[in-house]
């Protein structure tokens, strides 16, 4: 078995979309669930279905509300694509937070940090790790794998 989609309720689709393709999904299909707008999209992190909800109710404070049980966050490994866009030298979680800051802004889009970058080591492999919200406040997770060497000078 392998997965198929993650999806997506939204209050705005065509606000959800925009704000995907920043993060390198285009839609491949558009498709209404009989009384809705929907949508697949795809991107090298899989295939993202969006389905606008009509008179939408705020979503539970996921991130917030360390009681809430139930969808927490989508999580996107950016280790490789921080790595190829500066061969010889690796683009930081940071650096690569304020060019996406900088696309959402030019369309118009919210840019809103949960967390800032900060590391975790889970296991033996050591991430700078990030948290963002999508136009309707649902939590996305941000990883970059970092030597564990960094993540000493770091920690001071």
């Amino acid at each position: 078995m392998r997965g198929h989609h993650m999806s997506i309720r939204t209050s705005d689709i065509h606000r959800a979309i925009a704000f995907y393709e920043t993060l390198g999904f285009a839609v491949r299909e558009r498709f209404t669930t009989g009384y809705t707008l929907a949508c697949w999209m795809e991107g090298k992190a899989g295939r993202l279905e969006l389905i606008e909800i009509p008179q939408p109710q705020p979503a539970p404070d996921a991130f917030g509300n360390e009681r809430y049980v139930g969808y927490y966050h989508l999580s996107f490994d950016l280790t490789a694509d921080l790595e190829v866009r500066t061969p010889g030298a690796t683009l930081s979680l940071e650096d690569w937070l304020n060019r996406w800051r900088s696309q959402l802004l030019e369309k118009s889009l919210p840019f809103v940090v949960l967390l800032l970058p900060q590391v975790q080591t889970i296991g033996e492999t050591t991430y700078r790790v990030a948290f963002a919200a999508d136009p309707d406040g649902l939590p996305l997770e941000f990883l970059h794998q970092i030597d564990p060497a960094l993540a000493s000078s770091e920690r001071g």
